[in-house]
């Protein structure tokens, strides 16, 4: 993760241990108006300096701290006479250091967990001011500090963890073994906040447009001289990469957008009337509807249909940059759910969820360095910055649209026809949704052509034919998200729609599951 700064912001470095929710830490801290940042869990107290932190934070992981390899931090940390806050693996980890013990648990404790906050001043004057005696919290471990250093006191607990949050006598060190930084903790925010303001002593002056001010510096010492190629989409995480860069560089950005067929109606009309005629940005444009429909005849695999997806995208892309002279970098627009999906980060082990065609999935022999200006952020964050950079609205509040495209969304085989049906549905589905004012509502929405058919009856006649299903879910962070509640007579009306103006689908459900367990994608 980049670790630059202005010295006109204040820094506080979240030491990243592994935990899934890393970068949320750090999209807390940015919204509470400090400019938080990942950095290595093993770095040194002189690396630390030069970041003129206010404060540090360590991350919650998945490993146990007395294990042989477990991930350390330096002991040295904790002699900068800075603020810390250690969270769950990042309480375990201050302890141990600082004298005390841990230990498994009796019993595991996850989920939701009843918090008391001791009364007395050391309790209520700092890390827990406004926080209410009797609070929920998130919980997720299995170990626990069960002997606190001679230092150190107790400030909470919970029916199955006796010391679920602690303090230094004479340091401003702190540790919770709940999670502040999930909305399964309502009070959360608060502790974060009463640590940044109350501990921290933090001004809050940080803004998008700082981080803006860095990535754009951060873009021009990565390439130099160099020209950088970025692949638009047409979504909006590649649309703020592209203006981003645009800020940055300049002319020395070309864009090169690949029609591989599996786009939505007017998808390239669109791309090249805002990115060249708008932004005047070099755009060049290949048509590959053929390449990519070809390789993807007969397979059904989801995995593997990214997979060739990606190699195609590749092979193209590599014939296209082929002819822009002292291009040296590509750029793509990877935010940090796609960073965590694909199980990467300083500590992590998690588990590869899915593969994603725009994370580490570039060839060495292709010749480019990556520039991803975005990894740091979640969604609604790109949305802001690309408010800052000026984009239209229309193409900040864009739904997302993976990478695949409908190869995703059209389940089992794809052919062009069933792409044909796809199109018009989801075209139908987010009409009615922007008519009904919910577009902005909703985080994203979409159709979904099933590889099963249904039996209608039509007119005088009996039909056969695919089923669609409707996709809605609610999200901030997409990292978790629930499905809409859209309005049953808008769910009919545009069912209505669509088996009535697309030949060819008989039947249309509504997908509720939420992520956890499903994503947000079927595929």
């Amino acid at each position: 993760m980049n670790t630059n700064y202005t010295s006109a912001q204040e820094t506080l470095p979240i030491l990243d241990f592994g935990s899934q929710y890393a970068q949320l830490i750090a999209r807390r801290v940015r919204e509470a108006g400090v400019h938080g940042i990942l950095v290595a869990p093993d770095i040194s107290p002189e690396q630390l300096r030069q970041l003129h932190p206010i404060g540090l934070i360590l991350s919650g992981g998945p490993a146990s701290v007395y294990e042989q390899g477990a991930p350390k931090c330096h002991p040295g940390i904790f002699d900068l006479n800075l603020p810390v806050l250690g969270i769950c693996y990042g309480m375990q980890i201050a302890a141990e250091i600082l004298g005390g013990r841990v230990k498994p648990g009796k019993s595991g404790e996850y989920g939701s967990a009843r918090l008391t906050v001791q009364s007395g001043q050391a309790a209520t004057d700092d890390l827990f001011a406004g926080v209410p005696q009797e609070t929920g919290v998130w919980m997720s471990h299995a170990d626990q500090v069960q002997v606190l250093g001679p230092d150190f006191v107790s400030l909470a607990s919970t029916p199955a963890c006796p010391m679920a949050a602690m303090r230094h006598h004479s340091r401003p060190v702190f540790g919770v073994q709940f999670h502040p930084e999930v909305t399964h903790t309502p009070h959360g925010g608060k502790i974060l906040e009463n640590f940044l303001y109350r501990v921290c002593k933090a001004a809050g002056t940080w803004r998008m447009g700082n981080f803006l001010e860095t990535a754009v510096e951060n873009v021009r010492r990565q390439v130099g001289k160099a020209r950088v190629i970025c692949g638009l989409s047409g979504g909006v995480d590649s649309a703020v990469t592209a203006a981003l860069l645009h800020r940055a560089i300049g002319e020395k950005l070309v864009c090169i957008f690949v029609d591989n067929g599996l786009l939505r109606n007017n998808e390239r009309q669109n791309v090249e009337s805002t990115f060249r005629d708008h932004f005047h940005i070099d755009l060049r444009t290949v048509d590959a509807t053929e390449e990519f429909l070809t390789a993807l005849s007969g397979v059904t695999e989801p995995q593997r249909k990214r997979t060739i997806i990606g190699k195609a995208f590749i092979d193209v892309f590599k014939r296209a940059a082929q002819g822009i002279p002292d291009a040296a970098f590509l750029a793509q627009g990877t935010l940090y759910p796609d960073v965590i999906e694909s199980g990467q980060g300083y500590a992590r082990k998690a588990a590869n969820i899915k593969l994603h065609h725009n994370v580490g999935g570039l060839p060495a022999e292709l010749g480019f360095d990556l520039v991803e200006p975005l990894r740091e952020l979640f969604k609604d964050e790109v949305r802001r910055l690309g408010e800052v950079l000026g984009l239209p609205e229309s193409m900040v509040w864009r739904h997302p649209f993976p990478g695949p495209g409908l190869a995703v969304r059209c389940i089992g085989e794809i052919t062009r026809p069933k792409l044909d049906l796809l199109r018009q549905a989801d075209e139908i589905f987010l009409e009615e949704l922007i008519a009904a004012g919910l577009y902005r509502s909703t985080a994203q929405a979409f159709a979904v052509l099933l590889p099963v058919s249904s039996v209608a009856v039509m007119g005088d006649g009996r039909s056969y034919n695919p089923v669609v299903a409707l996709r809605s879910v609610d999200s901030t962070d997409f990292m978790t998200a629930d499905w809409s509640r859209i309005p049953y007579d808008m769910l009919a009306r545009v069912s209505n729609r669509i088996v009535n103006e697309v030949r060819g689908i008989s039947r249309v459900v509504f997908d509720i599951t939420s992520k956890p367990p499903g994503t947000i994608e079927w595929e």
